[in-house]
């Protein structure tokens, strides 16, 4: 290890090895790597000279006690930043890091491209009727060609609830591909600011009403819990399509079985769910009008390089001194000042 080298750590199986290719390449930051393994004695010695946790994203994929909460920031005297490998951050007690002077960021936009690619094929699939016929033809013999007939999309309405990253790009591919009428529920934007990507500003009810596809793209937090429940599915058009890539806990599960029961909405959409990954037996897996994906629409080849691009890009900025530009919790920044420079001699800019 170099001296006064800057220590970052990470738990494996790392996600990306263009993350570790970059920051390996750096003499002055040293690398330390845990495993769900790892006994008390070994996350202790990483934990008390550690400046960075670059930290997995997702909460099934990480053990409990190596998630950033209080208890292991208070193992770590000299932590000053934390990056999560994903666009969100589930696995970050963002408010306890924030207390205690610590940057947050995340990839977020890293995987934009594959996250609008996957909605998109949801809507194509589920208006063609693809998986339908596809388990149809697997189970019986025979087929009507007429006994499955599904829509063009051309011309149709999406409504995006959330115009961030993933929206924008949504929003885009509907527009160029198809000439969609883009609707746009996300109540941060301005009616200019939604206008300049080509959609209108709406409630999130006149969405729901006039959407023949409704497509979820927020993050999850304490305003969008449970945000699309039994009232507003009750508004979408029997022919419309609910899909949501975003996260587990925005829409209400059950009340989606209801609707889907009763034949009040077409179909779904769902990569994300409340328990990752689902049962087998979960109710919505029923219905052969939902297509269902394991939290899967960010994870492609490409996009998995890209993340650990910008991963290694800002970790190597924050740590050099620099202002990473996703910062997820930015209050802190002051605080976060005064502690790098206690720690290395220098102010960050």
């Amino acid at each position: 290890m170099v001296p006064n080298s800057k220590r970052v750590f990470y738990v494996e199986p790392h996600r990306s090895n263009r993350f570790l290719e970059v920051l390996g390449a750096r003499q002055d930051v040293t690398l330390d790597a845990l495993t769900h393994q790892s006994d008390k004695v070994e996350i202790s010695r990483v934990l008390a000279g550690a400046h960075a946790y670059q930290v997995g994203a997702s909460r099934q994929e990480l053990v409990p006690h190596l998630h950033v909460t209080q208890s292991l920031i208070e193992q770590a005297p000299h932590l000053l930043i934390v990056s999560s490998n994903g666009a969100g951050f589930d696995t970050v007690d963002a408010k306890a890091c924030t207390k205690a002077g610590i940057l947050v960021v995340a990839q977020t936009g890293g995987n934009r491209e594959a996250v609008a690619e996957h909605a998109l094929g949801m809507m194509l699939a589920l208006s063609k009727r693809f998986v339908e016929t596809d388990r149809y033809m697997r189970r019986q013999n025979g087929i009507s060609r007429n006994a499955f007939m599904g829509h063009d999309i051309i011309g149709k309405t999406i409504g995006i609830v959330g115009l961030g990253n993933v929206g924008t790009r949504t929003a885009e591919l509907c527009r160029g591909l198809f000439r969609m009428r883009v609707l746009a529920y996300d109540p941060y934007l301005t009616t200019a600011q939604i206008a300049a990507h080509g959609a209108e500003k709406v409630e999130l009810d006149q969405l729901m009403r006039e959407s023949d596809f409704v497509s979820v793209h927020c993050p999850y937090n304490e305003e969008t819990a449970n945000m699309i429940g039994a009232p507003q599915y009750a508004l979408m058009k029997p022919d419309a399509y609910f899909i949501t890539t975003a996260r587990g806990g925005i829409h209400d599960e059950a009340a989606l079985v209801d609707v889907l029961k009763a034949k009040k909405i077409a179909g779904a959409g769902l990569d994300v769910w409340v328990d990752e990954p689902p049962p087998h037996d979960h109710p919505l897996m029923a219905f052969d009008t939902v297509i269902v994906t394991p939290h899967t629409a960010g994870v492609t080849h490409e996009a998995r390089v890209n993340m650990g691009q910008i991963a290694a890009d800002q970790m190597l900025l924050a740590l050099d001194g620099g202002r990473a530009p996703r910062i997820q919790n930015p209050e802190v920044w002051s605080a976060y000042v005064e502690r790098f420079r206690k720690e290395f001699g220098v102010t960050p800019a």
